[in-house]
């Protein structure tokens, strides 16, 4: 009998030990530590995301410019998993980044409905993703990084260098590829998504970043996606 709860407490004692050891693995995927291998940046074609059944909505600046904005900065890991709202303390404050806004606001548009000022979309943003890249980024720092390196590819100039303009034209995924390739050095994911009529439209692309959100790299995992058709539609916007 004695043996027997001796054996009892034994597993009790490596359950509360085991239950302890998980908790605190859970504490630190969450409070900091790195727990991602890379990042993506994806860059989203305003013209797409209008040009479909539920349509879009300007923000109250007005109709942002005819260029790729930001859609995000997101974490993600070799395997093709990734961290998510990491931090539920860290809530957006906007006041973090007032010096940023002009810059977000073109660069960083919200199309969604109904008209709103962004900040939504940036808390979402900061709140899932960015929370999961506290040991690089503060909330400053992890917008700032978007916004620099947005401006180091020029997507939509290396397009139009290789003829390939958004003026409801078609195009191929290797023309499209391609030309971002010569212009910036890198080859993107292309995401497509359907127009009102159903056709295949550019919608989204896909760079990779280090893990300390610098430079850019050859991306070491697909982020999936929808695919595209044999012929791209590039709407105006």
């Amino acid at each position: 009998m004695a043996a027997m709860a001796a054996r009892a407490s034994q597993l009790i004692t490596l359950g509360a030990v085991l239950v302890l050891a998980l908790a605190l693995a859970e504490v630190d995927r969450c409070s900091g530590a790195q727990d991602y291998d890379f990042f993506f940046l994806v860059l989203q074609w305003p013209g797409s995301y209008c040009d479909t059944r539920q349509s879009c909505c300007y923000p109250r600046s007005g109709k942002p410019a005819a260029d790729f904005g930001i859609h995000g900065l997101w974490p993600n890991r070799d395997d093709g998993s990734y961290p998510q709202n990491c931090n539920p303390d860290r809530e957006f404050d906007s006041s973090k980044v007032s010096d940023l806004l002009g810059s977000l606001r073109a660069q960083w548009p919200t199309l969604a409905c109904p008209a709103n000022d962004g900040l939504r979309f940036w808390a979402h943003e900061w709140e899932k993703h960015g929370t999961c890249a506290e040991d690089v980024f503060n909330e400053h720092g992890y917008f700032q990084a978007a916004l620099r390196l947005r401006a180091q590819l020029r997507v939509l100039g290396a397009l139009r260098d290789a003829g390939v303009h958004p003026d409801g034209g078609y195009y191929s995924l290797a023309q499209v590829k391609d030309a971002i390739q010569r212009g910036t050095g890198f080859e993107p994911f292309v995401d497509c998504n359907r127009d009102e009529s159903g056709n295949s439209q550019l919608y989204q692309l896909y760079f990779c970043v280090d893990a300390a959100g610098s430079r850019f790299i050859d991306c070491p995992v697909s982020p999936g996606g929808r695919p595209c058709g044999a012929r791209i539609e590039f709407p105006a916007f």
